[in-house]
């Protein structure tokens, strides 16, 4: 049953005093948010995530949006009739499947966010890893078991592993109030460009920023205490035990 507009109202509200310590606690803070999954994909869904980090910001929280894009990239390749290469369960990055993956990273889906944001009354800019040598990637090592149960190396092409994070370009962006969204490909000291994992990039984002938050919004469920119960999830980790 859908609600009046005053039942609408009454329910933001609500949500907004529940929300009212948290908000008094993390004003002026920095929050590195990580966007990623089939939570991408669904449009109404996506437009109510840009107007949840935009209250974060309105209430003087400094989010850093960090996104991945796997499913989207995963549909123009199929679209482009691209069939994946997987090495022993692992997807292949080559050239090809590089230059796609960034056509949809920074052309398509870093330049939607940083629309939403912007319409709905933000002040964002898009950036990748690669902009201000934000992230720095080599090539990621990859040893797997062969038949005969012996280690091997396996290579997974444009693959990176992030090596060093500069964010100077994210302080000062910060510091005049802007949203910063970040698509996860970073440069490599070869010279090449490298996909890096959105989730590890988002963490070590968070790290070098001395964020007082990470958040990971997918549509994975988290950390289990135990792997076969999806009702043992850890909603909170610290570095203490």
């Amino acid at each position: 049953m859908e609600m009046t507009p005053m039942e609408q109202g009454l329910s933001k509200a609500r949500v907004l005093v529940e929300a009212l310590p948290y908000i008094q606690k993390f004003a002026g803070k920095t929050v590195v948010i990580k966007y990623g999954g089939h939570a991408m994909v669904d449009p109404v869904l996506k437009e109510s995530v840009i107007m949840d980090v935009l209250l974060l910001h309105s209430v003087g929280i400094r989010p850093v949006l960090v996104h991945g894009g796997g499913p989207e990239i995963n549909a123009m390749l199929k679209k482009m009739g691209i069939e994946s290469q997987f090495v022993r369960g692992l997807r292949v990055t080559d050239a090809q499947t590089m230059e796609i993956a960034q056509m949809v990273l920074l052309g398509k889906l870093n330049t939607e966010m940083v629309s939403l944001l912007n319409r709905f009354g933000g002040k964002s800019v898009g950036l990748s890893g690669k902009d201000a040598q934000l992230l720095i990637a080599a090539k990621k090592p990859m040893q797997m078991p062969n038949s005969q149960g012996q280690m091997e190396e396996v290579d997974l092409g444009y693959v990176g592993e992030i090596q060093s994070v500069t964010p100077d370009i994210l302080e000062t962006l910060l510091g005049q109030g802007y949203i910063p969204v970040i698509s996860p490909v970073a440069s490599g000291e070869d010279g090449e460009t490298y996909n890096v994992n959105a989730d590890t990039a988002a963490g070590k984002i968070a790290e070098a920023l001395k964020a007082d938050k990470l958040l990971l919004l997918t549509d994975v469920s988290g950390i289990l205490r135990d792997v076969f119960d999806k009702d043992s999830l850890i909603s909170t980790i610290s570095r203490t035990p």
